[in-house]
């Protein structure tokens, strides 16, 4: 099994944070440092550490979303002591982690997972998830900059992809609306908006794909369903010991 793969089953990280992790030389297969995510592992007789621990593969696999206030950090643990999002994700064994990131200030649906390939699924830009945030903007926001935001706009030095916008409500210099994203980068959102010289002062993810946070109620989390997988178009619920 590639290195990578493995250390996303047992529940340390995904697969790119496995890659992470390898870069930065806090992985040894065999008591050696390796720099290549690539490589091969006999799982059978190999023995994998990160960080001077060893690896067992996770032997049930868990699915969680959440509805994410905002002041909490999409991360496992942070050296400012301040809440993470698995001070709220309690009385779960396994290690999880989160799938993809929202910012501190975001809120809205956040899956957890110890399972690397569904990481993976969720968040590799060719399987092109589509994340939907709803947003309150301040600013001049006009149909010229709409339709740059649609077209892609060039943040942090590249162009994003195409947006789907819909406006559902604008009083004075306040807009209220949906925007439709299909990549996952540092603080999207608000980049796109203050390159057209506006601000965002709410903002919430209300959907990955078709699955959305539903009634789900603020700093809430509950395990993912055979719906919900179908919803993500993802087939992995077979692996899945539901509680």
């Amino acid at each position: 099994m590639r290195l990578n793969k493995y250390i996303a089953s047992c529940g340390t990280a995904s697969r790119r944070g496995a890659d992470a992790l390898v870069e930065a030389g806090k992985v040894k297969v065999n008591g050696c440092v390796v720099k290549n995510h690539g490589i091969e592992v006999d799982v059978s007789k190999d023995t994998v550490c990160v960080n001077g621990a060893a690896l067992r593969p996770e032997q049930r696999m868990v699915y969680i979303m959440l509805n994410k206030p905002a002041g909490v950090l999409s991360t496992c643990r942070d050296d400012r002591g301040r809440k993470t999002v698995l001070d709220i994700v309690k009385n779960v064994d396994e290690r999880l982690f989160p799938v993809g990131r929202l910012d501190f200030d975001t809120e809205g649906l956040l899956l957890l997972t110890n399972d690397g390939d569904f990481a993976y699924q969720c968040t590799h830009p060719k399987h092109e998830q589509s994340k939907t945030y709803y947003a309150e903007v301040n600013g001049d926001l006009t149909s010229a900059a709409l339709s740059r935001l649609e077209l892609g706009i060039v943040i942090d030095g590249r162009k994003t992809s195409k947006a789907k916008i819909k406006v559902i409500n604008k009083l004075g210099n306040q807009t209220k609306l949906t925007i439709e994203i299909h990549e996952g980068r540092n603080r999207q959102v608000r980049k796109m908006f203050k390159a057209v010289g506006s601000h965002v002062c709410y903002l919430k993810r209300t959907a990955i794909g078709n699955l959305t946070v539903g009634d789900l109620a603020l700093g809430q989390w509950r395990y993912l369903t055979e719906k919900d997988f179908s919803l993500l178009g993802i087939i992995l619920f077979p692996k899945t010991d539901k509680k």
